[in-house]
């Protein structure tokens, strides 16, 4: 199961998924492959986010946003950087890119521990001003009215991790739909909340 649920296709299929969730939940702590297995239950496919640059570079800018098969907020966070930081010129956000090692660490490249590791970019924060775990799954993020809201906030504290993905053989997807009008984003932004300090 392990294998073939890190396929789109499987997971799309996959009958009485709550019900195996709910089954693995009791042993998910003590035994390796329900934890896994658990993971691989909760990705998320074909997903709308929102993603807004509160304070990260301080644009105000806004992006509707679309993933699939991403194991947690490290990877996340990695195709986010990925997809976002650029030429401002472009409609991007100024910032540090990710190397092409960890764009293939995170993506579908073969060494999953790039040299030098993976670096973070800003902080994930939700819609309430919680932040997002980079330990978290994107199920994790929380809805604003039906769609998941993630804001970024410039990094606290300087942070690296090894691994660009948690299941190797599954292919993340990650694509910007489009940028959103600038009243709409500043209208979204009017709506989150403060960050909450740690």
């Amino acid at each position: 199961m392990l294998y073939l649920c890190q396929r789109a296709d499987v997971r799309a299929a996959l009958p009485q998924r709550d019900r195996l969730a709910a089954a693995i939940e009791p042993v998910r702590e003590t035994h390796d492959t329900p934890h896994w297995l658990s993971g691989l239950l909760s990705v998320l496919d074909d997903e709308p986010l929102l993603v807004l640059d509160r304070s990260f570079a301080g644009t105000g800018r806004g992006y509707r946003v679309t993933i699939g098969g991403i194991g947690d907020n490290f990877q996340l966070h990695t195709l986010l950087a990925a997809a976002l930081i650029g030429d401002p010129a472009r409609g991007l956000l100024p910032g540090r890119a990710p190397t092409a090692a960890e764009v293939a660490a995170a993506g579908t490249g073969d060494d999953l521990q790039p040299a030098g590791g993976l670096r973070g970019n800003w902080n994930l924060v939700d819609a309430d001003g919680a932040w997002i775990w980079n330990e978290g799954t994107p199920a994790d993020i929380p809805h604003l009215d039906g769609v998941r809201v993630v804001v970024l906030e410039p990094e606290p504290y300087s942070r690296s991790w090894d691994t660009g993905r948690a299941y190797p053989l599954m292919t993340p997807l990650l694509r910007v739909d489009a940028p959103l009008p600038a009243d709409e984003a500043a209208a979204w932004l009017s709506r989150v909340k403060p960050a909450a300090g740690r």
